[in-house]
C-alpha cells in the first residue's frame, strides 16, 4: 500500500507540473516593447506578471489581455530605480513556482553630456539597466534551476557596440547587459535555462519621446531605420530556443553592430552621427 500511494503521489506531482500554466514576468510592461511582449506571450497562452511604474497603464493592459486571450495578468507597480522596490519584486519572483520566462525590459535613455547631466538621473538609469536585471535574474534562477527549465530575455540594444555624445552611461549599461547575458548563459545554459540578450535598434515606441530624451530629434533618423515593437518581439521569441544568445532584429541593425565593432568603420559611424546631429 505505501508503494502504491507513493506512485500515485508521484504521478499527481508529474501531472500538476505538466498542466501548470506557464508564467512570464515582464518589467517595463506599461508600453512599447514590454507591452508587446505581454500581448504576444498572452497569445501563446502565458499567464503574466506585469510590472512598471505606471499602475493605470498596467491595469489597462491586464484588462485587454484578459478580454482578448483569457489569460491571467497580475500587475505589480514598481520603480526599478528604487533598490527596495527591486528587492521586493525579486522576492516575489522567487516565490513563483511556475515561472517560465523573465523579460527584463525596463529601461530609459538620457541624452545629455556627462558633465551636464544630473547625477540622480544617471544613477537611476545605471540601477535600472544593471542592478535590477542582475537581482531579478538571480531571483528567477532560484525557481528555474531546480526544475532545469526556463528562459530569460534581457532587452539590451545595438548601443552595446556604439558610443556617442550624451549617451555614455546608456551605451555602457547596455554593453554590461549584453555581456552579463552571455556569461549567464555560460553558467546556466547546460542546466536547462535559456538566456537571450535582445539588441534592437531604433524601435517605434515612446522611448524617444520622454523628457530625458528632449535632445533627440526623430527627423534625424531615416524612416527605414525604424522597426516596429511587434517585429522586435516576434524576432526575440522565435529565436529564444535557437541557441542564439545575442539576437539583433533586422539586417540593418546586424550590419550596424558588425560595423561598429570594426575600429575604422566605428570612427566613421561616430563622425557621421555628429554631423547628422550637428555636434
Amino acid at each position: 500500500m505505501p508503494l502504491f500511494v507513493s506512485r500515485l503521489s508521484s504521478l499527481a506531482i508529474s501531472y500538476n507540473r505538466r498542466n501548470m500554466q506557464n508564467l512570464a514576468v515582464i518589467t517595463g510592461a506599461s508600453a512599447g516593447i514590454g507591452a508587446e511582449f505581454a500581448r504576444q506571450l498572452a497569445a501563446q497562452g502565458y499567464d503574466l506578471l506585469l510590472t512598471a511604474r505606471r499602475a493605470d497603464r498596467l491595469e489597462a493592459l491586464a484588462h485587454e489581455i484578459g478580454n482578448r486571450w483569457g489569460t491571467s495578468a497580475e500587475i505589480h507597480p514598481a520603480d526599478l530605480a528604487d533598490h527596495d522596490a527591486t528587492l521586493a519584486l525579486a522576492h516575489k519572483i522567487e516565490s513563483l513556482p511556475n515561472l517560465t520566462l523573465l523579460v527584463n525590459n525596463a529601461g530609459f535613455g538620457i541624452e545629455v553630456p556627462i558633465a551636464e547631466a544630473p547625477i540622480e538621473g544617471q544613477l537611476a538609469m545605471i540601477h535600472v539597466h544593471t542592478i535590477a536585471p542582475y537581482l531579478l535574474c538571480r531571483a528567477a534562477l532560484q525557481t528555474m534551476l531546480p526544475r532545469k527549465q526556463g528562459g530569460i530575455i534581457n532587452v539590451s540594444s545595438v548601443a552595446t557596440w556604439t558610443h556617442g555624445v550624451g549617451a555614455a552611461n546608456y551605451c555602457a549599461t547596455k554593453a554590461y547587459l549584453t555581456s552579463f547575458s552571455q556569461s549567464l548563459s555560460d553558467e546556466v545554459g547546460k542546466q536547462g535555462v535559456t538566456v537571450q540578450a535582445l539588441c534592437p535598434g531604433y524601435t517605434e515606441t515612446e522611448f524617444h519621446d520622454t523628457p530625458t530624451m528632449d535632445a533627440f530629434d526623430r527627423a534625424e533618423v531615416p524612416a527605414k531605420m525604424w522597426d516596429s515593437a511587434e517585429f522586435v518581439v516576434k524576432t526575440s521569441l522565435e529565436k529564444l530556443n535557437s541557441g542564439q544568445i545575442i539576437v539583433i532584429p533586422g539586417r540593418k541593425n546586424q550590419a550596424l553592430a558588425a560595423a561598429a565593432q570594426n575600429p575604422l568603420l566605428s570612427k566613421l559611424i561616430t563622425a557621421a552621427d555628429r554631423v547628422l546631429r550637428r555636434r
